[in-house]
């Protein structure tokens, strides 16, 4: 069973720094892109930052120049560095990634449980 756990959250000042960690686990033959979304209260679901196994990136423009998103691919971890937070960063952050499992070779669209991240003004 492929699992995605993420770590790192918490509660931060604004203009201070947190680290996201996303491990995925299980019996994985490859991973293509990992992904950051995060989800603020009543407001829709957003992509954050995204990397491809090759390591070319995107960023929200909302967070371009403050957050980096980096991958160890022996790993199978994926990092959200977020530097000079801001209250408006505040949401539930959640991994994503593209697995191929070699559970019947599938691919598929795998999340993980969220991490609260709460930037205090």
């Amino acid at each position: 069973q492929v699992q995605l756990v993420e770590s790192g959250g918490g509660l931060v000042q604004a203009g201070g720094s947190l680290r996201l960690s996303c491990a995925a686990s299980g019996r994985i033959l490859s991973i293509n892109v990992m992904a950051w979304y995060r989800q603020a209260p009543g407001k829709l679901r957003e992509l954050v930052a995204g990397i491809t196994k090759v390591g070319s990136t995107n960023y929200a423009d909302s967070v371009k120049g403050r957050f980096t998103i980096s991958r160890d691919n022996a790993k199978n971890t994926v990092y959200l560095q977020m530097n000079r937070l801001k209250p408006e960063d505040t949401a539930v952050y959640y991994c994503n990634a593209d697995i191929l499992s070699a559970d019947g070779l599938k691919r598929g669209d795998y999340w993980g449980q969220g991490t609260q991240v709460t930037v205090s003004s």
